[in-house]
């Protein structure tokens, strides 16, 4: 077999977007050179690794396991780089940090920059996806780092804390629902919500849990941070389902409430999760060590 890691790493950025012609962009590749990497690996190993379909491709089972393979040795490689970096001025390394919405907006930002400005020789590869996609990710070998909910299954991975992470319900002054009490879940969801991006880690969560229950969320206008949604619940356009951290850091304000909700699942604690903590670059481990602090 003749593969390099530019081979690896595009095979990789294909399965990951589903096609061709996006996983050359990931590569800085033309598709026309691509496509010729790609069968060029077809035919050194005298099978076809992709299934290719009118909707993208998919892998083979051959394709499967050279994907296990080629995470493998891509940490490998991006370790030993990493290491190396310590002997080698103006090498960097990379860490793969994925997290859900809410440690995204509010945990991360101060957190990363901090670190970035001590570890001048380390780059951040951040990515915010649902919780379970992110634990999928990481047994995959798919990323170094992921910060999830407790709500999901983290078996196979090493856990830390990382914050507690509850969330509320806002809505505004004079709403019915603002009586004073903890409210149901299923109370909301006859009422119109101003909600996340729907392609948010949170968005995607909080329509879950009402598909769950067998209903859905009224989303009239959807919004692309927390501080969009807390505005436009304070001028009355619905109610909205946000970090109690996203509220805590602005001004009070009369115009809105905060109310808990009742479900077991908005008091949820956010955790950082890894494969193995021992066995990550230097600079990753270091990077957990900052986060965990």
């Amino acid at each position: 077999m003749h593969f390099d890691l530019t081979d690896l790493r595009l095979y990789l950025n294909i399965l990951d977007t589903g096609n061709i012609t996006a996983g050359a962009a990931r590569s800085h590749l033309s598709l026309a050179a691509a496509s010729a990497r790609v069968r060029a690996m077809e035919a050194s190993v005298g099978i076809d690794l992709l299934e290719r379909g009118r909707r993208g491709v998919t892998p083979t089972p051959a394709g499967k396991a050279l994907a296990e393979h080629a995470r493998v040795l891509l940490q490998q490689a991006e370790r030993l780089q990493q290491d190396m970096a310590e002997y080698a001025k103006g090498v960097k390394g990379r860490v793969r940090l994925l997290c859900n919405t809410s440690a995204m907006t509010e945990y991360l930002p101060e957190l990363l920059a901090g670190f970035l400005c001590t570890h001048p020789n380390l780059d951040i590869d951040l990515q915010e996806l649902p919780s379970s996609r992110i634990t999928h990710a990481l047994r995959q070998g798919a990323a170094d780092l992921g910060i999830v909910s407790d709500a999901v299954d983290t078996d196979g991975l090493q856990a830390w804390p990382f914050r507690d992470d509850p969330l509320v319900l806002i809505l505004p002054t004079g709403h019915p629902l603002a009586d004073g009490r903890a409210v149901r879940f299923s109370e909301t969801l006859s009422h119109d919500y101003v909600g996340l991006n729907a392609s948010s880690a949170l968005a995607i969560y909080l329509e879950e849990q009402a598909l769950h229950i067998g209903s859905r969320m009224q989303i009239r206008i959807r919004a692309d941070g927390f501080d969009g949604m807390i505005r436009m619940v304070a001028h009355g356009a619905g109610v909205a389902i946000v970090p109690k951290a996203a509220v805590e850091r602005r001004p009070p304000e009369p115009s809105y409430q905060c109310v808990s909700l009742q479900e077991s699942w908005t008091h949820r604690a956010l955790l950082l999760c890894a494969r193995n903590f021992e066995g990550l670059p230097a600079y990753a481990r270091a990077l957990a060590r900052h986060l965990a602090d």
